[in-house]
């Protein structure tokens, strides 16, 4: 029995001098540990979305044992979660844990630009343990090419380019509309759509009409999904002058040779009045003559 206790004792020795290393490591390992719950340092503090698409706010708390993760809107303190609990009325807000990774994300659907700012993922630790990430919000561009009236001649080739600047992601679709119709490139030889990705944050969709008439007038809207429209004024001439047709809306200058006719009530002052009234007749013909 004796004897046990000495080879006993001789192993443990053995141990503690071959092994005094590996056990001065295994101590160090266990030296600084958390007794509690602790964010990951290398969660993102930002995230940055388009406008219209949907956000996801990480927020890892690692050993979090019972204690539950809150997230709240910093701008207002609105409290938006408290595990899987919502309480806001605003169904967009929603947080779920992703257990594989120890993550509590929020999650806010269809984001909009007043969603931008500082949200607290906030674990109910005493006291209070708090991370923050700040959500960025990029509104893209939009815009037509142009004028916002466009005036062609009937028979023209007409490309209306509808140019989408500042996306982070293409559009799911881009709609053209013609006086609130959609437009459909059912007849290729009439009417043909094309989308094209310039670098990685513009998106063109061309419009073209080919041999336009009459019944192409009109205003053309290109309508991206969650994203705002442009639009632009259409006129196809049969052979008027564009300058003749806006002179003709003109409701500044209802009676036609009336300016003429202010010249001449001008000169009657200071000439024989029928001088006066031949040359604001003759100005008033003239300018009817170039009009047509």
């Amino acid at each position: 029995m004796i004897t046990e206790h000495l080879y006993l004792l001789e192993f443990l020795i053995f141990i503690t001098v071959f092994s005094g290393s590996e056990a001065a490591h295994a101590v160090k390992r266990f030296t600084g540990l958390y007794t509690g719950p602790y964010f990951d340092p290398t969660t993102t503090t930002n995230i940055t979305t388009q406008l219209g698409t949907h956000a996801y706010l990480p927020c890892k708390v690692k050993q979090l044992g019972n204690k539950s993760v809150s997230w709240i809107r910093k701008r207002d303190a609105h409290i938006l979660t408290v595990d899987r609990y919502t309480f806001i009325a605003d169904d967009r807000f929603q947080a779920f844990l992703v257990e594989s990774t120890d993550t509590w994300t929020l999650q806010v659907k269809y984001v909009q630009a007043r969603d931008a700012g500082q949200y607290e993922c906030q674990v109910s630790t005493e006291p209070k343990m708090s991370h923050f990430i700040t959500l960025n919000v990029v509104v893209p561009k939009i815009e037509i090419l142009g004028e916002s009236d466009m005036f062609v001649k009937m028979g023209s080739t007409v490309q209306l380019k509808c140019v989408i600047t500042q996306s982070l992601e293409e559009p799911a679709y881009i709609f053209w509309y013609h006086d609130g119709d959609r437009v459909l490139k059912y007849d290729k030889n009439a009417i043909d759509i094309r989308l094209d990705r310039e670098g990685t944050d513009t998106t063109v969709s061309t419009l073209i009409i080919f041999h336009t008439s009459s019944e192409d007038s009109g205003n053309y809207t290109c309508s991206p999904s969650n994203l705002d429209s442009a639009s632009v004024l259409l006129h196809v001439l049969n052979g008027e002058h564009p300058a003749a047709m806006q002179r003709g809306k003109n409701s500044a200058s209802p009676i036609p040779g009336w300016s003429h006719l202010s010249i001449g009530l001008g000169l009657a002052a200071c000439t024989p009045p029928r001088f006066a009234i031949t040359v604001a007749l003759t100005l008033a013909i003239i300018s009817e003559v170039l009009a047509c």
